[in-house]
C-alpha cells in the first residue's frame, strides 16, 4: 500500500515527534509513504482569513503534484487536511478560479482531483492489521481523545462524525488503551491565537486541560500539531498564569499506536515533549522509560 506524503511545514520542525511516529507505525504496518518532491506549505492558518485565491492556489498546487505521481495523499496535520479539502471543495464549484489558479502555479488540475485522507482516517481504515501487530497492550491507559476543531470541520470534508467522533477511540481500543468519556472532544485549543492574543488560548487550553483530568485521563492524545502545541508546550504558561499544576502529558494518536506496536519511545519522539511522559511509560512499559534528550 502505497501513499503520496504530505507533511506539512510543522512534522519538519516543531512537529518531528509526529512525523517520526507516523513513519514508524506506516512502517510497521506495510504503508509506503512517499513525500510530495518540492511541496510547499498549505497557507494555514493565515493565508485563508487574509486571501481566498491564496489559500486555495497554496495547496491546489499541491494536490497538482500529488495527481502527478499518480497516488492518494495522506495528511497527518489537521491544520493541512482542512486547508487541502476546502481547496478541492472549492475548485470543484468554481471553474474560472480552477482556471486562474492552473494560470498561476503553472499545474493543470483535473475537476475529478485526488483521494485526500487524513492520517486519522487512514489509519483508523486499519484495525484488522493494527490488532495482528500489537505486541505491547497498553492495558488500563485512560486516554482522552481530544480531535480539536479543524480536523472535523467543516461536515463538508469530515470523515467523522464532527458532533461525536470515534475513529480515533477505535484505534487505540484496539491497542489496549481505555478511552474515556468526555465533553470536549472537539472544542477549539485557540491554535495560532497564542500569537496575538495568548490570553485566550492559555484559558482555552486550561479548560481542555482540566476537563480532560476532571473524567480521569491519563493523558491526552491528538492529532493536530497546533493542538499538541498549545496543550504540551504552553501547560507551564497556563500553571503559571492560573496557579494550576498541570503535568497531563500529550501524545500523537501514531506515538500512542507506535508504543503498542513495541516501537522505541526515542523512534516515536516521546521524549522530546514539554511535558515529561514518563508515567505513561512506567505505566505501559516499566522496563522501557524514555530517555531525556
Amino acid at each position: 500500500m502505497k501513499f503520496a506524503y504530505y507533511p506539512g511545514c510543522s512534522l519538519h520542525a516543531t512537529a518531528r515527534e509526529y512525523d517520526l511516529s507516523t513513519r514508524a507505525v506506516c512502517d510497521r504496518l506495510g504503508i509506503e509513504l512517499k513525500e510530495l518532491p518540492d511541496w510547499n506549505c498549505c497557507g494555514a492558518t493565515s493565508a485563508h482569513s487574509t486571501n481566498h485565491f491564496l489559500s486555495t492556489a497554496l495547496p491546489a498546487r499541491n494536490l497538482a503534484i500529488a495527481d502527478e505521481m499518480g497516488l492518494e495523499v495522506a495528511v497527518p496535520c489537521a491544520a493541512c487536511y482542512q486547508r487541502l479539502r476546502m481547496a478541492q471543495n472549492d475548485l470543484a464549484r468554481d471553474p474560472v478560479l480552477r482556471e486562474k489558479m492552473e494560470a498561476v502555479t503553472g499545474r493543470p488540475y483535473k475537476e475529478e482531483g485526488v483521494r485526500v485522507k487524513s492520517l486519522l482516517e487512514l489509519l483508523a481504515g486499519q484495525g484488522e492489521a493494527l490488532k495482528s501487530r500489537v505486541v505491547r497492550p497498553l492495558d488500563g491507559l485512560k486516554v482522552a481523545c481530544y480531535y480539536g476543531c479543524l480536523l472535523l470541520r467543516p461536515p463538508a470534508v469530515s470523515f467523522d462524525d464532527p458532533e461525536h467522533p470515534s475513529s480515533m477511540d477505535g484505534l487505540l481500543e484496539i491497542c489496549g488503551a481505555e478511552p474515556i468519556d468526555w465533553g470536549y472532544k472537539t472544542e477549539c485549543c485557540g491554535a495560532s491565537l497564542s500569537l496575538t492574543d495568548e490570553d485566550v488560548v492559555l484559558k482555552l487550553t486550561r479548560d481542555i486541560l482540566a476537563v480532560a483530568l476532571g473524567a480521569g485521563a491519563e493523558c491526552l492524545v491528538v492529532a493536530c500539531p497546533l493542538c499538541h502545541s498549545n496543550l504540551d508546550g504552553r501547560q507551564g504558561h497556563v500553571n503559571k498564569k492560573f496557579g494550576t499544576g498541570f503535568q497531563l502529558p500529550v501524545l500523537y494518536f501514531t506515538q500512542v499506536l507506535g508504543l503498542a506496536m513495541g516501537a522505541r519511545p526515542e523512534e516515536l519522539g516521546m521524549n522530546i515533549h514539554f511535558v515529561s511522559t514518563d508515567k505513561v511509560f512506567k505505566k505501559c512499559c516499566p522496563e522501557n522509560t524514555p530517555r531525556k534528550r
